[in-house]
């Protein structure tokens, strides 16, 4: 595609899961549209799980907002670890205890990952591979997705906790 800009690809690379399943939608309302029957409904199901795409894509381009940052962000098998140019480290999402979107004296956007043990996390949110981020953070229970994509999208004056450990109450 060399006849693109690089920032009209860059857009396009950023949104590719909600125009994949914007053209899923419209090939299932087409489909649905030219027949009727079985066909119809098997039409508006595609459309459907078109719409699904589409919603999670969109959720995912919102929590993409740079690329080019300090570092490289890994994740396998519930261990986030980061390498960075001056500091890094690994927080399991089983020990961890609070989420915090903060920022920098640098004026760099980063995670906070506080576990259990250990010294806090910090992850500027533009480090190469941090859209893997997105899948591990919704696997916590009862993380709230729209707040997190609504405290990336807002300017930052002071950390804000995304999630927190749920703490059992005993009685």
């Amino acid at each position: 595609m060399g006849f693109l800009r690089p920032e009209a690809r860059a857009t396009l690379w950023q949104w590719r899961e909600t125009l994949i399943g914007l053209s899923i939608v419209s090939l299932g309302l087409w489909i649905s549209w030219r027949s009727f029957g079985f066909v119809l409904w098997f039409g508006l199901a595609v459309a459907f799980v078109g719409l699904a795409l589409a919603w999670a894509g969109l959720q995912r381009a919102r929590f993409r907002i740079g690329s080019g940052g300090e570092g490289v962000v890994q994740i396998d098998e519930r261990e986030i670890t980061y390498f960075g140019p001056y500091h890094g480290g690994a927080v399991s999402l089983d020990g961890l205890k609070r989420l915090e979107l903060g920022l920098g004296v640098d004026k760099v956007i980063y995670w906070k990952l506080v576990a259990d043990t250990g010294p806090p996390l910090r992850i500027p949110v533009t480090a190469e591979g941090a859209d893997a981020l997105f899948d591990a953070f919704a696997a916590l229970p009862g993380l709230a997705v729209e707040p997190m994509l609504a405290a990336l999208q807002s300017p930052l004056d002071h950390p804000v906790v995304i999630w927190q450990k749920p703490h059992l109450k005993l009685y």
